[in-house]
């Protein structure tokens, strides 16, 4: 696989309103944890559609692995032109910085938003364009915007072998009840060290 194709939840599908949310991590951590066996295999292109949300943190978590792998290049694809536009000062900043670090950026439509014609021209070429797709989506969770697009990848998948890999709540969760444990066990770790150092003369 040279291509991978990497989308999931926009940002508010999750409550999740800023960058600080300490669930972010997590979710690149899945992501990235992925990626690398992809990356062994010879993995080239990770190609997002660049919506506030899995796809931007999907580009954070490639930009990561490139020192460890730098055969690895990252996109953005956009539906239309201007994405960010009505965006607050925030979140356009953050994109702002996260295009200057990408390796390659396009629109499909050169037209501002004109209607979901325009996601599903992005979707056709972002589809046609990868070997697989890296989805960001529990359907245990309740439905949301990637429905959409992991029927139209289960459909390739059944018409010519598409590769369909899929990150669900309960492996983030995973990774965060980890951490969680981790630090719990550093803690009960300084505990003690302490109750020792006191009891020295």
């Amino acid at each position: 696989m040279k291509n991978l194709f990497v989308t999931g939840y926009r940002a508010h599908e999750l409550g999740i309103f800023n960058n600080k949310h300490q669930g972010i991590p997590y979710i690149q951590k899945a992501i990235r944890n992925k990626l690398i066996p992809l990356l062994e295999d010879g993995l080239e292109w990770v190609i997002t559609p660049g919506q506030y949300g899995v796809d931007l943190w999907a580009c954070e978590a490639a930009i990561s692995l490139k020192a460890q792998y730098p055969q690895l290049k990252c996109s953005i694809i956009t539906a239309f032109s201007n994405p960010e536009e009505k965006w607050s000062d925030e979140k356009k900043g953050y994109y702002e910085e996260l295009l200057r670090n990408i390796d390659y950026y396009a629109a499909v439509s050169k037209e501002p938003y004109q209607g979901k014609w325009q996601f599903i021209a992005r979707d056709d070429l972002l589809l046609r364009k990868t070997d697989g797709i890296l989805l960001v989506y529990d359907e245990e969770m309740g439905e949301g915007s990637p429905k959409f697009i992991k029927q139209r990848a289960l459909r390739k998948q059944s018409e010519d072998g598409y590769s369909v890999l899929t990150i669900s709540a309960e492996e983030i969760q995973s990774l965060a009840d980890d951490d969680a444990e981790t630090q719990f066990e550093e803690e009960q770790t300084y505990e003690m060290l302490d109750h020792e150092l006191e009891r020295e003369p």
